[in-house]
């Protein structure tokens, strides 16, 4: 049984059941055990959020119930203890999901394989609890203790810690933020620490709403279309949108023209790495990811280090263990600065957990600091990108990435290779081509960027066609 994917338990309502919800909730519960448990604005939100918690205290676990709020939230209180976020993030609102946390991190392969074993069994009795070991249940408030410790890393981070009088402006007091919430649980953080921080915000689609009724939860440039004209008189200096459950950031700029999420990682990943005073600072991201990002932390003193999608706080694991394991130099420190793939971001001096909440304060107080995002994005360099998919069926995958590990290599012989998730080629030029099989469909997924883009899309497809029908 595969229940994990890339972003924990996803599916639509007949999959995703308060059935399967109560069997993982005693798989993951245990006595002496202590969870909290969050949910999004999604209307099936409540009964799932009920048999996860009747699950986990009939396996002996007291639970937190900390109602609606959005998913770094959940992580944040997670600290110390575990959590299960009742999310399905950017899905259709007919869709439902579970996510497990540990001490502010999602839970590693093998913690998941551990509740699927037990899900897979079938044996509802087989997580219970001796009768006089059933968990409680208590209900908190974390939201508030929540946004008052994302306001105080970004103050830290940009010194606002230091003002010495009162009457010294705040860190966002000169930038005017329009920010789309989606009707997702961004509406009850965002908007309230960019006014903390001194931000003059207009807040959009800021009701949660199941239905989603404003805009599809996923914000792409095609459903922040509506909010992409209305910054697009030049109103505001930013603009600022969230998915359903509020760990997606996308960022615009004053015309309403979606800046890049690759440029906006690449950003945030030169800062942190500037601002680093370790010797060896890392910074971890996807296959997918571009090159700009290695381009802007190598010239901030840092490296890149690449990790499977889904998977990125098993890249600052990895990192970490190597690092113990090769120095004992303190001025040599080994240190995961910041971990982010497209649109999710990992503040890791604030957490372990994906948090678009620190990523917009934090993406705001950049823009203050450079005077624009024009300003703040002109050192990184855009390539044109692409991305193209191609006929594969699921059975002849794992054959077709087998060969192409020696095709593709062979097809560009000037291009280093990494084949640790899918096969990915980069070139002198800081041009790079990434092929790895979907996860969800039936295709070889190729991703490029180059100044030529199209001839290398269409030599790396030629390539992978003829492999495909080699391995059908």
């Amino acid at each position: 049984m595969t229940l994990f994917g890339t972003a924990g338990i996803r599916g639509p309502v007949e999959e995703v059941t308060p059935s399967l919800a109560l069997s993982v909730g005693q798989a993951a519960g245990e006595p002496g055990a202590t969870f909290v448990i969050g949910r999004d604005g999604r209307v099936t939100g409540p009964a799932l959020a009920a048999a996860v918690e009747a699950g986990l205290e009939s396996a002996g676990a007291d639970v937190y119930r900390i109602g609606q709020v959005p998913t770094p939230a959940l992580a944040f209180a997670s600290r110390g203890r575990k959590g299960v976020m009742l999310t399905a993030s950017h899905n259709p609102p007919e869709d439902n999901g579970i996510k497990l946390f540990a001490n502010g991190v999602e839970y590693d392969r093998n913690a998941e394989r551990a509740v699927e074993a037990q899900v897979a069994t079938d044996d509802s009795a087989a997580g219970l609890a001796r009768w006089d070991e059933w968990g409680r249940s208590t209900k908190v408030d974390v939201l508030e203790q929540y946004r008052d410790g994302v306001v105080s890393y970004v103050r830290d981070q940009f010194g606002e810690a230091d003002r010495t009088r009162s009457t010294e402006p705040l860190l966002l007091a000169d930038l005017s933020v329009a920010v789309d919430c989606g009707n997702g649980m961004g509406s009850l953080a965002t908007p309230h620490v960019l006014e903390r921080l001194g931000a003059d915000v207009v807040a959009v689609n800021a009701n949660v709403d199941g239905h989603f009724d404003a805009r599809e939860s996923k914000p792409t440039p095609e459903t922040l279309s509506e909010f992409t004209a209305f910054l697009a008189d030049g109103r505001f200096d930013l603009g600022l949108a969230h998915d359903g459950d509020g760990d997606r950031l996308v960022v615009l700029g004053p015309d309403g023209a979606v800046i890049h999420e690759d440029t906006v990682l690449a950003v945030v990943a030169a800062h942190y790495t500037a601002a680093s005073e370790v010797g060896d600072p890392v910074v971890v991201t996807t296959p997918n990811a571009s090159a700009r990002i290695d381009e802007q932390v190598r010239n901030a003193g840092g490296r890149v280090e690449r990790v499977r999608l889904g998977a990125l706080h098993e890249g600052i694991a990895r990192v970490r263990r190597d690092a113990a394991d090769t120095t004992d130099d303190s001025s040599d420190e080994t240190a995961v600065v910041f971990a982010a793939e497209p649109w999710k971001h990992i503040h890791t001096a604030f957490g372990g957990w994906i948090d678009a909440v620190a990523s917009a304060a934090t993406v705001g107080a950049l823009v203050a600091d450079a005077g624009g995002t024009d300003s703040l994005r002109a050192p990184v360099t855009e390539r044109p990108y692409r991305k193209v998919s191609v006929d594969c069926p699921d059975e002849a995958k794992a054959d077709t990435m087998t060969a192409l590990e020696t095709d593709l290599p062979e097809a560009f012989p000037d291009a280093t290779v990494d084949t640790d998730y899918g096969v990915r080629l980069e070139f002198a030029d800081a041009s790079w081509v990434l092929v790895r099989p979907s996860g969800t469909e039936p295709y070889v997924r190729i991703y490029a960027e180059s100044d030529t883009v199209d001839e290398l899309v269409a030599d790396a497809r030629d390539v992978v066609e003829s492999t495909v029908d080699d391995s059908k």
